[in-house]
């Protein structure tokens, strides 16, 4: 299908090129502008809906305000192709989130148009005062904005940073993407009307000049005269919770009038105080039919077909691992009414939607707040209540002091089920699951699992269900299966036990995690080799089955260790217990395989998983070469 006709946007190569296009060619450039992404995520798939919402606000911002000086930073970065569009990418912008092409996200590496990385929630508005105060300090004057959604203001971190700035009187314009929940929503001509002429400098002039006044007058009367004032104009704007934090509202306004944005955002690019909140209502996936009558609103698609929505999705047979949890976690709350489900904005992502409409009163979406949502399901588990946690890898960093304090410390048994554990592909290193072998693995208490297949992680939902003596932890990846036979429901396992799938000798390949079907693979490549490989499956990091271990090294030339988690994880784990035991100042030759010790670009994820040496032909090489045997010999001895 032919490219979309964009003439207007063909002529703008930086946003310096909008400050002589007149309204009109504005508002036709965000046609465009919307059209190009549209086309270019129907190719790369990507976040489509948000960006769609904030096609007009980008213009109107880079119309208004003089970036890079100035600083735009959005939170996430889901909204931010348009923006990669306008800011010198657009060649490259139907590389987005491929190997070797633009992120995702916002990146500093990637363009001085990006001045703060994004990828998790709710940092906007702390990194925006931070460079607010630094231009403070250094004495430049200039404007700084952030972007940030109504389902991230949902986090703790957001309302923080605005106490802090309030506080502060900061010089700091935040703009509240209003996209779902709308807080006051707009109300027509007279709104807009009313938002223009608050943030204009007529009337914050005039604020300023009875604001000066009053303060000279006796207390009572000063505080009357603030309270009425602050009164009278949330009643027609709203805002007073923005207000209570120190900033000035305005709003909200229609994030899809392109001439009320730029009013308004002229207004406060003038104003020489702050800090300014501006609310702006969108329509996630705005001038996209099939996003718009979307229940997510295309939040996340892959490659799709631009005439009619249809998403190309890749065919398995075998079920995903987020759907196996959440079918195994529904059998164990048929079973037991005490079990309940905890998610933190990703009911969808976690498979618990299905969860829901089982049992709608035993499932919690505390919104993009996993500090909280850690806690709250400590608070249950004192009362007997069983809580799954269902928290992607990447996100339960967030609440790793409420891990230790609040659950571990306590040894309450919060269950926790960690979705996107390893590497995520398109994503990148924002979003990888690397850490949380090593960050679990070290509080006192927790029981850590990996499943290494889909019947395993069913076998592993049963056994956090009955296990009361304190937090435990299951980890799977994304993606797909090995299309095993899955059990009706899971089988409780014995804590601490691993499992045998292959006796062999010389060779040890002990695996903790989805690895297992290539550690399978590589076992049966090195029997072509002439090698009869042991194979063993770990299932817990913690506590490990020493016992086993122990055997495998006694009886064994050569240990190898596979996981999908960094440094300080499974292969740590099992080096400090041969270490304490002597088992490595003898004949035995160990070798950790893990996921390499630094931030890995996005790719598919097969690509990462073999660059990283964590595929069959890795793990074969690593074993060869860890036994002396010439790699490329021994290829040409098994072909001939």
């Amino acid at each position: 299908m032919d490219k979309p006709q964009t003439p207007l946007l063909d002529t703008v190569s930086t946003p310096a090129d909008l400050k002589s296009l007149s309204r009109e060619e504005l508002r036709q450039l965000a046609d465009e502008l919307r059209s190009e992404v549209i086309d270019a995520v129907s190719v790369t798939g990507g976040h489509l809906g948000a960006g769609l919402g904030v096609v007009e606000l980008t213009v109107a911002l880079h119309a208004t305000f003089d970036t890079p000086d100035d600083r735009l930073i959005w939170d996430v970065g889901h909204q931010a192709y348009p923006h990669k569009v306008l800011t010198g990418r657009r060649d490259r912008i139907r590389t987005l989130r491929q190997k070797d092409g633009l992120s995702g996200f916002t990146r500093r590496a990637e363009s001085e148009y990006d001045p703060f990385g994004a990828g998790h929630s709710s940092t906007s508005i702390s990194a925006g005062l931070g460079m607010a105060v630094a231009s403070d300090l250094k004495g430049e004057k200039r404007n700084v904005i952030a972007v940030i959604g109504d389902g991230a203001m949902s986090a703790g971190m957001a309302y923080e940073a605005m106490n802090n700035a309030g506080a502060m009187d900061a010089r700091l314009i935040v703009i509240l993407n209003d996209n779902d929940m709308s807080i006051a929503p707009p109300t027509g001509a007279m709104r807009s009307y009313l938002a223009k002429l608050v943030s204009g400098p007529v009337y914050r002039g005039f604020r300023d000049t009875a604001k000066s006044i009053t303060e000279k007058m006796p207390k009572l009367i000063h505080e009357t005269a603030r309270k009425t004032e602050e009164f009278a104009r949330s009643f027609f704007t709203g805002g007073t919770l923005f207000e209570e934090l120190g900033f000035f509202y305005v709003g909200p306004i229609d994030g899809h009038n392109l001439n009320d944005l730029l009013d308004v955002l002229q207004n406060v690019r003038d104003a020489e105080s702050g800090p300014i909140l501006i609310h702006v209502v969108t329509k996630k996936g705005k001038g996209y039919g099939p996003a718009e009558n979307s229940a997510d609103k295309y939040h996340g698609v892959n490659k799709f077909n631009v005439i009619t929505g249809a998403q190309a999705k890749p065919q398995s047979n075998a079920p995903s691992y987020t759907s196996v949890f959440a079918g195994s976690l529904i059998e164990e709350a048929k079973a037991d009414e005490r079990v309940v489900a905890v998610t933190a904005a990703m009911p969808n992502g976690t498979g618990l939607d299905k969860f829901a409409e089982l049992f709608p009163t035993r499932i919690f979406d505390v919104g993009i707040a996993e500090q909280h949502a850690v806690t709250f399901a400590a608070g249950m588990a004192t009362e007997g209540l069983k809580p799954f946690c269902a928290i992607y890898s990447t996100f339960l960093q967030r609440a790793y002091d409420q891990v230790i304090h609040d659950v571990a410390v306590q040894g309450l048994p919060v269950r926790f089920a960690i979705d996107r554990a390893g590497y995520v592909g398109a994503d990148g290193p924002t979003h990888a699951g690397n850490y949380d072998a090593a960050y679990l693995g070290a509080i006192p208490g927790m029981v850590v699992m990996a499943a290494g297949d889909e019947a395993e992680l069913r076998h592993m939902v049963a056994t956090a269900a009955a296990y009361d003596e304190g937090p435990i932890a299951f980890r799977y990846p994304r993606g797909d299966g090995l299309g095993v036979e899955l059990p009706p429901r899971g089988t409780v396992l014995e804590i601490g036990k691993g499992r045998i799938l292959r006796e062999g000798k010389s060779v040890a390949l002990v695996n903790f995690g989805t690895r297992l079907g290539e550690v399978i693979a590589a076992g049966e490549k090195l029997m072509a080799y002439g090698l009869n490989p042991t194979i063993a499956d770990m299932r817990f990091l913690k506590p490990l089955d020493e016992k086993l271990l122990a055997r495998l090294a006694k009886e064994h030339e050569v240990l190898i260790t596979i996981e999908e988690g960094g440094i300080g994880g499974f292969g740590s784990h099992v080096a400090t217990f041969l270490a304490s035991l002597g088992l490595l100042d003898g004949k035995l030759k160990f070798r950790p395989l893990m996921i390499p010790d630094l931030f890995t670009e996005q790719a598919g994820v097969n690509d990462m998983y073999a660059v990283a040496g964590l595929d069959r032909a890795g793990i074969v090489a690593t074993t060869l070469t860890t036994l002396g045997i010439d790699t490329a010999a021994a290829q040409r001895t098994t072909k001939a």
